[in-house]
């Protein structure tokens, strides 16, 4: 079991756990050996014995241990030590993907896009190396401190082979390919799909498809229409939505066929957002056919009608399509072949738009006619209105068609403006945009209201509106700014306590400072005054005085003990203790550790502490430690602080840690005798006010390594 404190593989020390998944855990830990930070994924204990699980876990090392890439979480080392098995990575410092589109509700199309670009780099790179993710999801996404998207966790990844790959493995099944909630083939063009659904998410702070059950869910990845992103924001740019439809066909055939494709489509979308340059792959008869040359035309005549739907429009639409079509047939020229297909489209277009001009036609004479009836009822003589009309209880007034209407009779292209108030932007625009209308946003700060909730609108509930209208959403754009105290100058635990008091988050560094004495704040950001969201993080850079005040530290591992006993002592330190372990990869009689990393700095006269190796073979300790039994200890309360310190039968302690918790997971190695003695110390009250510290001690072996 992995505890706080213990080392792994004689070189990395785990410092605090991180995060946890399905079948591993992931600890922060230093490698003393290269002197940095790493991440390191352990293996579940009750997964350790199941061959299976284990299996996946190598799997899993080898399919990353390959991957080198500036978007993909770098594996260091892979290990096992006493039944822990343990993958050594790159720690990267920042949130998830999954946690950045939560704090933002949904991000910019460029944002979006940048983000797709990088993840897309980074699966190609493992796509050329043969290796499938088939995990893709925000969750598995990391975005550093600096900016830098990574992708992580090939929990699942398999080297992909010329024989056919069957996933009986299914990933989040929000993001999961049709193939995938199948259980059937899957490959490249299943994480194409599962990106596209990612990228989804990042536009519309949403998933396309949700549900009670994951059955639910898969099935609807199978079976339901994929939803357009504008939908949901009208306002992302028609090649982005064209790039997102194209990676969730249902069909891998008409999916992008590889990352850089899509990667070439997404830098294109940012230069040209609008740009209508997003190629449809369909397969008819063995033939793969563009959109360009059966679809376009149909496609951008769907376009303009979801913004034009009166007839005055249709007939513009019609003289923008006709000329595309003359083009399509003079390209054809001789060489055109019969294709029933194609003989079907076209007649059923020839058809569509007879109907349109014979509609337009029968539209234009009814106006005509209306408007000279309208025109004969206004000639002098033809109008009458008696007294006892212009008296009568029921109002009425002339329509500018010529005929009168009732004010209390709502037009039949009205609708009744709805209910969006206290409701998500996201869920308000869909909502209206079922109603026939459109929304126009304004932010402004809100205590009462959280971020993206609407506020009020310009329109009362249940007011009569053209289909069409605009109505003005007034949204929350959260708390309102607060300035940041001043911190520059005070001790770090001063200006700690101020902003906290305030609000906000405080992060720590540390620099040398030839002026600034050390413990006071050097600098701080954002800086004072700024006026930033209350609970924003406050990054403090603390003194840690003059680096003339301090000495390096130079390495002394693989010298004699003489040598580095000279060595260290010539820099001002002082070596107080030696202790001889054994050690599989430093031969005996030269140094394999120091308490202090080479390259620290510390000051003059600071002791340290040297193991000398004695070669391979040894004895090490890998389990719990009981709580002090009744015999063994009668004033005892469980719950109570136990000092444990176990020393070896050599005089070498080897552990030293109080707990109130048992049992205690204990884990040492390279000792050179078979055995030692623990030593439990704590407070017992022997009678009324009365306490005194207990000791007693317990027998424990060591297991040869």
């Amino acid at each position: 079991m992995v505890k706080i404190g213990m080392m792994i593989g004689d070189r990395y020390e785990i410092l605090e756990k991180i995060g946890t998944g399905g079948m591993s855990d992931v600890y922060k830990a230093k490698c003393h050996k290269l002197n940095r930070y790493v991440a390191i994924k352990v293996l579940k204990q009750e997964f350790s014995e199941n061959a299976n699980f284990v299996s996946k876990f190598r799997i899993e090392a080898q399919a990353a241990a390959g991957l080198m890439h500036p978007n993909i979480v770098n594996v260091y080392d892979v290990g096992e030590e006493n039944g822990i098995y343990y993958i050594v990575m790159e720690l990267v410092e920042g949130i998830t993907l999954k946690k950045y589109i939560e704090k933002k509700a949904r991000l910019s199309y460029k944002e979006a896009v940048s983000i797709a670009i990088q993840v897309s780099m980074g699966i190609e790179a493992a796509h050329k190396n043969h290796i499938i993710h088939r995990d893709i999801k925000p969750q598995n996404i990391m975005i550093s401190k600096e900016g830098k998207v990574k992708v992580t966790d090939f929990g699942i990844a398999k080297a992909a082979t010329s024989n056919t790959i069957t996933s009986n493995v299914m990933g989040s099944v929000h993001y999961a390919s049709p193939e995938q909630a199948r259980g059937g083939y899957s490959d490249e063009k299943s994480d194409i799909y599962s990106l596209g659904i990612t990228l989804f998410e990042m536009l519309t702070g949403r998933v396309p498809f949700n549900g009670e059950t994951t059955v639910a869910i898969a099935i609807k990845h199978i079976q339901e229409e994929m939803p357009s992103p504008r939908e949901y924001v009208p306002e992302i740019p028609f090649s982005v939505e064209q790039i997102v439809m194209k990676c969730c066909q249902k069909s891998p055939d008409r999916r992008y066929q590889s990352m850089g494709e899509l990667c070439a489509d997404l830098k294109r979308s940012l230069m040209d957002p609008d740009g209508d340059f997003v190629v449809d792959n369909y397969d008819s008869e063995g033939m793969t056919r563009t959109m360009e040359e059966d679809v376009v035309p149909v496609r951008r005549r769907e376009r303009r009608q979801d913004y034009y739907e009166d007839h005055d429009e249709v007939m513009r639409l019609k003289k923008d399509t006709e000329p595309e079509y003359e083009q399509y047939e003079e390209d054809e020229g001789d060489d055109y072949d019969y294709n029933p297909r194609m003989e079907r489209i076209t007649t059923i277009l020839a058809v569509l738009f007879g109907v349109i001009i014979c509609g337009v036609i029968i539209f234009l004479l009814v106006r005509v006619f209306d408007v000279f009836s309208n025109d004969e009822d206004k000639k002098p003589g033809n109008v009458i209105l008696e007294e006892s009309e212009e008296s009568s209880s029921e109002t009425r007034q002339e329509d500018f068609s010529g005929g009168f209407s009732d004010e209390s009779e709502s037009s039949e292209n009205s609708v009744k403006m709805p209910n969006v108030v206290g409701w998500n932007l996201g869920d308000a625009r869909s909502l209206l945009l079922k109603s026939k209308l459109y929304a126009q946003v304004e932010y402004e700060e809100s205590d009462e209201f959280g971020e993206d909730i609407v506020i009020r609108t310009d329109i009362e509930e249940g007011t009569m509106l053209e289909e069409g209208a605009t109505v003005t959403l007034f949204v929350s754009s959260g708390r309102g700014l607060i300035p940041v105290p001043g911190a520059v100058g005070k001790t770090y635990e001063d200006a700690y306590t101020t902003l906290t008091l305030a609000g906000f988050e405080v992060k720590r560094g540390e620099e040398f400072s030839d002026s600034i004495a050390a413990g006071l704040v050097i600098s701080q950001d954002p800086e004072s005054g700024s006026k930033v969201e209350q609970g924003s993080a406050v990054t403090l850079i603390v003194s840690r005085g003059s680096r003339n005040d301090k000495v390096a530290v130079p390495n002394v591992i693989g010298k004699s003990l003489e040598e580095a006993r000279s060595t260290l002592e010539s820099c001002g330190f002082v070596v107080s203790t030696v202790h001889e372990v054994y050690h599989s990869e430093i031969q005996a009689g030269l140094v394999c550790y120091q308490s202090y990393s080479e390259g620290s700095f510390v000051a003059p006269g600071t002791t340290f502490m040297l193991h000398v190796s004695l070669g391979p073979g040894s004895y090490g300790f890998t389990g719990d430690i009981a709580a002090p039994s009744a015999q063994e200890a009668p004033n005892y309360v469980p719950g109570q602080d136990v000092s444990i310190v176990i020393v070896a039968d050599n005089g070498v302690e080897v552990y030293n840690h109080t707990t109130s918790s048992f049992p205690e997971s204990v884990s040492f190695h390279g000792m050179a005798v078979s055995g030692g003695t623990v030593t439990f110390t704590y407070t017992a009250a022997t009678e009324p006010g009365v306490t005194e510290q207990k000791s007693f001690t317990r027998r424990i072996e060591f297991t040869a390594e």
